[in-house]
This record gives C-alpha cells, structure tokens and sequence, in this order.
C-alpha cells in the first residue's frame, strides 16, 4: 500500500485469479489546503495555477498542465475511452496506443496522474504519494510492473538509486537498508540472538515464495482465455517449478510465520512492512506481496529507485507514450455519465455536454464506488454492482502535511522517515504510523536552491466519518485541521526540530480535500479487502463494453498493482498474438 509503492504485485496466483496488493504509491495521494486559508477558494487556488506549457513540463519532469479549452458540445468517436488518467488508466491507454487502438483519456483534474500527480507552487515540486519506489531498474518477470510498461512504450526513465532509510520506533531511532547484512546489526542492537536467529529463519522460508512468486509477469495477464496461452503456457516450466509453495502465496502471510518466527520484534517490523505494502498488517496482507518485496529488498546488491523530476516524471512518460502512438489525454475534461445502447457501454459524456463514442470499450480508472455514479440509472446491471460494492470493505482516508522550507544546516536528511508512535494498538490504529519523503533530498531541482520539499501522511488510517459533516473553509473545519495535523507536526519535528522557523510554505490535506481533488469516495485508498477474506474482482465488468482498472481491481492497492491492473485491462481488449508481441517488447 501505501508508502512502498515500491515492489510489485507477484502474479503466480494471478493466473489463479487471487493476488492483491502493493502501496504505498500512493499513496499515493494529494490533498491540498493552504496555510491558514481563508476561504476553500485558496484551496483551489493550489490546483488552478498553471506556469509551464505541456512541452516544458514534460522535458523537465515537472507536472503537466493545461488550460482548459472551451468548445462548442460535440460528438467524437474512438476505439477506447479511460475515464481517469492514474497510474492505471495511463498504463491500460500507453499499451492501447501501442497495439494500435485509437483512444482517449479523459481526466477530471488540470495535472495528470490522479493519486501520482504532482504540483508546483513557488518553485517547489510536492509530491502527492510516498515517493519510495523499487524494482523500477528490473527487467524480466521480477521487474516493477510499471517498469515493464514503460519498456513496452519505449519511456525509460532516469533513475538514481539508494538504499536506505531513517526508522523511529519505540526501541529506538536507526538507519536501516535494503540487503540482508545490515538489518542483522540493527536486530543484535534491538532484538539480540532469537531476533537473528528468526531472521535468518524467515530468509531460509521466503526464499522458495519469492521464486513462485515471480513466475509470472502480471503484465501476461488478461481477463479471457487467452490467459492461457499469454500466461500459463508462456511460462509453465517456472509455474510448475514453483509447486506447492505457490499455494502458499494466497493465503495471509501471517500463516508464513505462524509457528515459525515468534520474536515480538521481528513479528511487529512485517506487520509494518505489511502495511506500508497493502495498508493491512500481516493478518491481511497476501503472502505473494511481502514474497516479492523480499525477494527485491533483503538480497545482496538491493537498492531503491528514485525517478528524476519525481513521480510526475513516471506520469509524464506514460503520457508521452499516450500521445506519440497517437492517443490523446484531455485534461480537464470531466466524464458526467458512462452511456449505454442496449445492456453495453458505447461511450462517455462530460461535463461539458461534448460525447465521445467507442467502438470498443469504455475502462474505467475510477474507484468501484466512483464508477457507480457514472452509470445511467436505468443499467441493468447495477443492482448487482452496487451490492458488490456495498459489500466490499473500505480502506480509510489520510491527513497530509505539505511543506516547503529553508534547508539551511541540513546536509544529512535522509529522502525517506518512518515513524510508529506505538505498538500497542496496531500499526494500522489511528494516528500511529507516520510517513515522511523529503524528495528534493534525492533530486535537489525538485526545490529552489537551498531549499526542500517535504511530504508527511498518515496513511489510510483516518477516518472520514468526523470530517463527513465539515464545511471546507469554516473555522471549525480549521480547527479540526489543526487538532488531526499535530501528528504529523510531532513527526517532522523529531527529524527536523526546529522546522517551524525553516517554512515557506505549508499545505495541510484532509479526507475531503482527498475527495475533492481526487474524486475518491468518501476520500477513501481503496477496498481494504484481507487475504483469505476476499479477492479483488477482475477487469471486465457486468456491463459488456466496460471494463476497470487501478485499485479497486486485480491485482490490488499501490503503484506496481494498479499499473498491472491496466495493463491487464489493455490486454483484454486486443487479440492474443497482438498480447505476446508486447510481451516480447517488453523483455519477458
């Protein structure tokens, strides 16, 4: 989930149509709500302004932005229309392109890349997810999912590579790294022998899941048939190597570790790397995710990946890759309602009165909820949809810090910061784990010289029910602003003790402000469905002609997740020889 929109979702069981899975992209996520704004109107105001052109904005990484452009209501026709332009919309609509298919994104916001899009204020480049990415340099079937789309499409990106980050829990504050060795001295000083010893035990158990669980390439996926030639046949000798171990990746990745560790500290550190993967601890978490991220974390030689310009940079390459097959990406273009002829979705209609017809499908990047709304009343199926997602549970919201500052005297931060307040009542309780990216820390062109920009967020454990009633821009709902933010003040200031003299500008985000700017159902990070409880539903719906991607669909929550899942929308949508040719552009 959240923070680590770092590994990606590992699909041996994808083709046994059960996997979840991975964050923290987002978070992903953006929220913004200026300092001490009068009004909700300087709210807005942090999304309107627009300095750079498209062509500027795209050379530099920056965010691209466009004016919105006022046409008469008209009629247009395309092969495919994604409503939303996220991770998972922008994937499924680069590899349409690519395959050939006419296609258009319409998406709601002035800046692409919905819960990954970024912003500039001032000079400063703030990031609206957590900025800690991994297996994005990987290739083959290991590799980020998103790393393989971009590969298909031709955009590589420039990466700089890390590999550690600052933790501070109550045993203490350390440095920790991705590789094996060096978590062992942290273990000795924490946990002591038994800590060491159920570590190197947990290694010896993960090594036979990460190698089912890389298998196969959730971009060989598709929701039909085909899948048996594109995933199954394709890469049968790895699935068949895997054998019983592959069960094991569906289940809850406490069961892995049940009977086997009992070190409470070693127990309590995979709860929180459970749940800065899908947002659940252990108990929730699918094997086949925390099997990946070991596979990519704890092997000698590991490292992160930062992409220069930030995640808008990741953005802006799957645009890029949109519009030279000759797609196109319209900003602002706001989608009313999902039209249907006869039981089958044949187009949109926006905001505007413009309609755009398909030919094909209409793929929806918005949440299950959100899609919902989009559908004429009358839609046969939606009965049935709307008990679906009545059904499904719900993943909270977040709180959002947003600060631009001097960085004078501040030589040795390090990019990424973790806090857990306490164990007690669970790492997903509310107002416990904190999560903070300085990202001009890694690319200093993200700040003015001599200055950073920071990123601190609870991640999807605040709850929407006591902002539900709030008006944006009273002073009551300043001042609930100010009570819910404190923790995340308390946070910055144990890294940065004197902080609040450093600002220059400062954003605080809440539930609303999540739903608001990124159309989220009650601002929520997605279905908070357990491993073992529940699995998310495929791409194609139970209206022909539509179909969905990102996170409220196979294989789940978080970056690498929500870009497989539009790739695994794209694929569905064009023949199987069309399938393997991409797969074999894209190395695996």
């Amino acid at each position: 989930m959240h923070i680590v929109s770092t590994s990606s979702p590992r699909s041996t069981l994808v083709v046994a149509r059960v996997a979840r899975s991975f964050h923290h992209c987002n978070n992903q996520i953006l929220y913004r709500h200026l300092r001490k704004p009068s009004n909700a109107q300087l709210e807005r105001a942090c999304h309107s302004k627009s300095t750079r052109t498209v062509s500027q904005a795209q050379a530099t990484g920056s965010p691209t932005r466009e004016k919105p452009v006022q046409t008469r209501p008209s009629v247009q026709e395309t092969d495919v229309v994604v409503i939303g332009s996220g991770i998972g919309g922008l994937c499924c609509a680069a590899l349409l392109a690519k395959y050939g298919l006419k296609v258009s994104v319409c998406e709601s916001h002035n800046i692409p890349g919905g819960a990954a899009h970024a912003w500039v204020q001032k000079g400063y480049h703030f990031e609206s997810g957590p900025s800690l990415y991994s297996g994005m340099a990987g290739t083959g079937a290991a590799a980020n999912p998103l790393a393989l789309v971009l590969r298909a499409i031709d955009e590589p990106l420039d990466l700089i590579e890390y590999n550690q980050w600052n933790v501070l829990l109550p045993e203490g504050e350390f440095l920790t790294q991705v590789g094996n060795d060096q978590f062992y001295e942290v273990l000795d000083k924490v946990s002591g022998q038994k800590g060491k010893d159920d570590w190197a035990k947990l290694q010896e158990l993960m090594r036979p899941l990460a190698k089912a669980a890389t298998a196969v390439p959730p971009i060989a996926i598709r929701a039909d048939p085909g899948v048996a030639l594109t995933a199954v046949a394709r890469y049968l000798p790895k699935l068949l190597s895997g054998g019983t171990d592959a069960l094991k990746l569906i289940g809850p990745f406490s069961k892995v570790t049940e009977g086997e560790i009992s070190d409470p500290f070693v127990l309590r550190w995979l709860d929180l790397l459970c749940f800065l993967l899908s947002g659940l601890p252990a108990s929730g978490t699918i094997a086949a995710e925390v099997a990946f991220m070991f596979n990519e974390w704890y092997r000698p030689g590991s490292a992160l990946e930062f992409p220069r310009g930030g995640s808008q940079a990741m953005v802006n390459a799957l645009v890029r890759g949109v519009r030279k097959h000759g797609g196109e990406v319209k900003l602002n273009a706001h989608v009313d309602q999902v039209l249907m002829e006869k039981g089958r979705a044949t187009g949109v209609r926006l905001k505007s009165g413009q309609v755009i017809k398909t030919r094909k499908a209409v793929v929806s990047n918005a949440s299950m909820w959100d899609t919902l709304h989009l559908l004429p009343a009358d839609a046969q199926p939606k009965p049935k949809m709307q008990q679906q997602a009545a059904d499904t549970p719900m993943n909270r919201s977040f709180m959002h810090l947003h600060l631009g500052f001097d960085a004078t005297g501040l030589e040795d931060l390090e990019l990424h910061h973790i806090v857990v307040n306490s164990w007690e009542h669970g790492v997903d309780s509310e107002q416990n784990v904190v999560l903070i990216s300085i990202a001009s820390v890694m690319d200093p062109s993200l700040a003015p010289q001599g200055k950073h920009t920071l990123h601190a967020y609870l991640p999807a454990t605040e709850p929407f029910e006591i902002w539900q009633d709030m008006k944006q821009g009273t002073p009551e709902y300043e001042q609930l602003k100010k009570e819910r933010s404190q923790v995340l003040w308390d946070a910055v200031e144990r890294v940065i003790p004197d902080i609040r003299k450093r600002i220059e500008i400062e954003m605080v985000g809440t539930p609303l402000t999540h739903r608001q700017y990124l159309r989220r159902h009650r601002g929520t990070y997605g279905p908070g469905i357990k491993a073992g409880e529940g699995t998310f539903p495929f791409q194609k719906t139970q209206i022909p002609g539509l179909l969905s991607c990102g996170d409220s669909t196979f294989p789940g929550i978080g970056l690498p997740a929500v870009a497989a899942s539009g790739a695994v929308a794209a694929n569905s949508l064009v023949p199987v020889w069309d399938h393997l040719k991409m797969l074999k552009s894209a190395g695996v």
